[in-house]
């Protein structure tokens, strides 16, 4: 048996693509005491991907160029060494761009199928809705009620996102890119209101006219023109949860805020995060989020790719927003 991988070939300028990445294949080594073989079933696509692949260093240490392109993902295991594990088992964990990875079991989660199927732990228990969990309790400081404005809000985490504050009671407007997937807000999540920004000549315009009080919470995860469109309808003591910039992400130039000063005006405050800072209280966010998925009220689209191959095209996907929901990779068979 050989593991087929995608190896960095290539720093990109700009937008990820398959020309970035290059196949190779090794065989697969005996196991050692405490490793798992498995197979990858799903690779998890985020936007983080292309920070992991810059030259210049971020929240984790870069990919070097000719290492296997780093991902989480869901797999089956085939090989147990470790304690906990037998064959069979389905396992969340750092599978990277690999078809037969062999993972440390102390740093691999099972998964627990009796309360979701493995689409589910990618999808509305995966480490996207753990973001959006995180990021609208604690960064945002959710509160019934409040005017809620997010944006991508069809991707993986906003989707997430909208729903968390659906659930709390709250008047939520999603942001947007394209008719097909306001549509897919409109009817499947149902927001109070859906921006597609694509058609609004002015966003600030827009976001007043959905959000006509203003907005007491912006969730967001493009950055750039929306962020600040965003902040001139902050409402008094108004909260920005910064969850992601995709739209600066491979901007040849960076987009200079204008609108921050309503921040001190407005008595507002903003705040970023990283999600594994959370690793502790991933069983807290879990317990909420498949209770809801359980009563049928919470949902996530995924937008799935077929192939390993082919995970350099969906990286760049991505960020041309060519996907409606929560992007993975189908790497073996269901």
């Amino acid at each position: 048996m050989r593991n087929n991988r995608l190896l960095l070939k290539s720093r990109p300028a700009g937008i990820p693509g398959p020309e970035h990445f290059e196949a190779d294949s090794v065989d697969i080594r005996p196991l050692q005491d405490g490793e798992l073989l498995t197979e990858t079933v799903y690779i998890s696509i985020d936007p983080a991907m292309r920070s992991w692949i810059s030259a210049a260093p971020g929240y984790v240490p870069t990919v070097a160029v000719g290492a296997t392109m780093r991902a989480g993902g869901i797999a089956r295991v085939l090989e147990s060494r470790a304690p906990g594990f037998v064959a069979g088992d389905w396992v969340q964990g750092r599978v990277n761009w690999e078809s037969h990875p062999i993972l440390r079991g102390t740093q691999t989660q099972k998964l627990d199928l009796t309360i979701a199927s493995p689409e589910d732990w990618i999808g509305p228990l995966g480490t996207s809705a753990l973001t959006a969990y995180f990021g609208m309790r604690d960064i945002g400081g959710l509160r019934p009620g409040d005017r809620v404005l997010v944006s991508g809000a069809a991707g993986g985490v906003g989707q997430i996102a909208v729903q968390i504050a659906l659930l709390e009671g709250c008047r939520v407007v999603g942001i947007a890119g394209g008719a097909e997937k306001c549509a897919y807000l409109r009817d499947e999540l149902q927001p109070h209101g859906v921006i597609d920004y694509k058609a609004e000549p002015d966003l600030g315009a827009a976001i007043a006219r959905e959000c006509p009080d203003g907005v007491d919470l912006y969730f967001d995860n493009v950055g750039g023109p929306t962020l600040d469109a965003a902040l001139a309808n902050l409402r008094m003591r108004g909260r920005v949860t910064l969850c992601g910039r995709i739209s600066q992400t491979v901007a040849a130039e960076p987009y200079a805020i204008r609108n921050l000063g309503m921040l001190s005006g407005r008595r507002g405050r903003m705040g970023g995060f990283i999600v594994f800072d959370y690793h502790d209280r991933y069983p807290e966010a879990r317990a909420w989020l498949s209770y809801h998925l359980r009563a049928g009220r919470l949902k996530q689209r995924l937008h799935v790719v077929e192939g390993l191959d082919r995970a350099p095209e969906a990286l760049g996907m991505l960020f041309r927003g060519g996907n409606t929901g929560k992007l993975v990779v189908r790497v073996g068979e269901r």
